[in-house]
């Protein structure tokens, strides 16, 4: 896990974070559940994006994608079992064992994808947060913004999570949710709704400082999971 110093603040904005996520007090209930089954309790898939030998976008600094995507994770992981949240993450690590077979980095990124869009296929009601960071050659773009994919219920969820990312985290923020690009293998392929969440642009300074800290990296997690529940209580809406 990433370290920084203020482990102590840090300490206390988590257990205040797990206390409003808990008591329900961060947000309200919103949105439409399809479930698979009424009999069988959603499961929250948790991606990380990227991974193994591939790092994704790389920040000015050298911090990469991947290893912020899995730190975001496994801190949503975290809190989501503390409140008996069912949780599926797409793969064990951030290092992946890839088969003999795959040689390139291509054939290397397309084992793994296939290997997690297996393990979305067999969890039954399943929900997918993808987690990602975003680049662009220019410093000045900046925002988180949540795309959603093909399946019914996706757009509520990304909806849901773009209007409490942008009102908890980024209040100046004007993007907005919107449909995945259809070549996203694992978006386009998930049988279950699906999000792709851009936590904000490691090209830019401001952003990227707040990413690599360890409250905001909670924050994140925070809000997603508070989202997340969110969107499930509002099947007996």
């Amino acid at each position: 896990m990433i370290q920084e110093k203020g482990s102590v603040r840090a300490f206390w904005f988590t257990l205040a974070a797990i206390l409003a996520v808990g008591a329900g007090l961060l947000l309200a209930p919103r949105g439409t559940f399809v479930s698979a089954s009424a009999s069988v309790p959603p499961v929250l898939l948790i991606d990380a994006g990227h991974g193994g030998e591939d790092g994704g976008a790389v920040a000015p600094d050298g911090r990469t994608e991947a290893e912020l995507n899995w730190d975001i994770a496994i801190r949503l992981d975290a809190l989501a079992r503390f409140w008996g949240v069912p949780t599926q993450m797409t793969r064990p690590d951030n290092e992946i064992d890839y088969p003999v077979s795959a040689q390139t980095l291509a054939a290397k990124k397309k084992a793994d994808q296939d290997a997690r869009l297996s393990i979305i296929h067999d969890t039954t009601g399943g929900v997918l947060i993808s987690i990602h960071q975003n680049n662009y050659p220019a410093a000045s773009p900046n925002g988180i913004q949540v795309f959603f994919g093909p399946e019914p219920g996706g757009e509520d969820l990304a909806a849901g999570m773009q209007e409490n990312l942008t009102a908890q985290l980024c209040p100046d923020n004007r993007r907005v949710a919107g449909p995945i690009d259809g070549s996203i293998y694992l978006m386009k392929n998930a049988r279950c709704p699906a999000v792709l969440v851009e936590c904000g642009f490691l090209s830019n300074p401001e952003e990227l400082q707040k990413l690599e800290t360890e409250s905001y990296r909670m924050e994140l997690a925070v809000v997603l999971l508070a989202s997340y529940r969110q969107y499930i209580r509002g099947e007996s809406t």
